[in-house]
């Protein structure tokens, strides 16, 4: 009886060792919030999927390929690369006229969606760095804040 003890013990004791050096080596463990382990601009592109999936998909679709001449592509867009502050300008505010993407022209309008500056820097980082996106710069509140209408 001594014997299964002690080996049930030296289990228990093993088990919490591995459970420790998983969580030490930036994996998630059973009952671990996942926030905790994603960092800023991780927690920031989770929440900019939210904002795009009720504002902005109906247009832009859900993988980012626009439609037709009326809404350009998010997806691949030099737009969002090339104009950064123009990008959160159009999300803040709205846009109207016409704006060149990859190459084509679109003259639509976009009204203002009325998100906080957090939702704006979020869905910039969202679209930023999805299908085929990607930026190193997180887009914060503050830089949303610093570009007036």
């Amino acid at each position: 009886m001594k014997t299964i003890l002690s080996i049930f013990l030296v289990s228990i004791a093993l088990f919490s060792c591995n459970q420790k050096t998983t969580k030490d080596k930036g994996q998630l463990t059973i009952g671990q919030n996942k926030d905790i382990m994603q960092t800023p601009l991780e927690q920031s592109i989770t929440r900019g999927k939210e904002v795009y999936d009720d504002f902005c998909k109906q247009c832009h679709r859900p993988k980012g390929k626009g439609i037709g001449k009326s809404y350009p592509p998010l997806a691949g867009s030099n737009w969002l690369t090339e104009k950064r502050t123009e990008s959160i300008h159009a999300i803040k505010y709205g846009l109207k006229g016409e704006i060149e993407v990859n190459g084509k022209t679109y003259n639509n309008i976009m009204a203002p969606l009325g998100l906080s500056n957090k939702e704006v820097a979020d869905v910039m980082n969202y679209t930023m760095n999805t299908w085929g996106n990607t930026q190193d710069k997180i887009v914060t509140e503050e830089e949303v804040e610093a570009v007036e209408k």
